[in-house]
C-alpha cells in the first residue's frame, strides 16, 4: 500500500494528491498518514510547493467526502426502521432509541463532523450520518473543509519537517489512533450501560 501511494505521487503529482485523499475517504483503509505526510516530504525535494499539495489534497478529500454524503442521503430512517424492526431484538436497539440518537446527532452534529475530520478512520465515515440526518450541505462543506485544512495542514508540515524520515510519523499516528479509538470506545461503552440501565 505504502509502495502505491509514494509511486502514485511521485507520477501524478498534485493529481496523484487528489486522487489519493478522494480515494482515502472512500476507501478508509488507504491511509492518510502515509499520504500526507509524504507529499510534505515531496515538497522539499520537487516541484511540489505546501500550498499546492494542502490545496490539492484538501479539495481531494473534501470531494470524497462528498460522495459518502450523498450516500448518507439515501439512507433514510424509514430503511432503518426496518433494520431495527428486523434485528433491533438482537441488538437492544428499539425505534425509539432510533430516534433518540438521530436527535443527539441532529443536536451536535456541525462540531460532530468537524472534529471527527482528525480522526482517523472515522474521518472518513462521518460524512454518511451527516447525510443521513439530512445536514445542509452548505454547513456540511464548511465544517468539513475546516476539519480537513486543520488535518491535512499538520500531518503535510509534519511530512516536509521530517524529510527523508518522513515515514517515522507512522508510530505516532498508530499512537494517536490507539488512544483516540480507546477514548471513544470508553464513551460508547458508557452510553451504552447509560441506556441498559435506564432501559431497567
Amino acid at each position: 500500500m505504502q509502495a502505491f501511494i509514494t509511486d502514485m505521487m511521485e507520477q501524478y503529482g498534485y493529481i496523484g494528491v487528489f486522487l489519493l485523499m478522494a480515494l482515502e475517504n472512500i476507501f478508509p483503509p488507504i491511509p492518510s498518514e502515509i499520504i500526507l505526510p509524504f507529499s510534505g516530504f515531496m515538497t522539499t525535494h520537487s516541484n511540489l510547493t505546501w500550498t499546492g499539495v494542502l490545496i490539492a489534497s484538501t479539495v481531494g478529500s473534501v470531494f470524497g467526502a462528498i460522495l459518502l454524503y450523498c450516500i448518507g442521503r439515501l439512507v433514510t430512517i424509514q430503511r432503518l426502521e426496518t433494520i431495527i424492526d428486523k434485528w433491533g431484538h438482537v441488538l437492544r436497539l428499539s425505534r425509539a432509541d432510533l430516534y433518540k440518537a438521530d436527535r443527539a446527532f441532529t443536536k451536535y452534529s456541525y462540531w460532530t463532523v468537524l472534529f471527527c475530520r482528525m480522526i482517523p478512520l472515522i474521518r472518513s465515515l462521518i460524512s454518511i450520518p451527516a447525510g443521513m440526518t439530512k445536514m445542509k450541505i452548505g454547513i456540511f462543506l464548511f465544517f468539513t473543509t475546516i476539519g480537513t485544512v486543520i488535518w491535512n495542514a499538520l500531518l503535510i508540515t509534519i511530512g516536509s519537517s521530517l524529510g527523508e524520515n518522513w515515514s517515522s510519523i507512522l508510530g505516532w499516528m498508530d499512537t494517536y489512533s490507539i488512544i483516540t479509538y480507546s477514548v471513544l470506545m470508553i464513551g460508547f461503552l458508557f452510553l451504552v450501560f447509560r441506556l441498559i440501565k435506564s432501559k431497567k
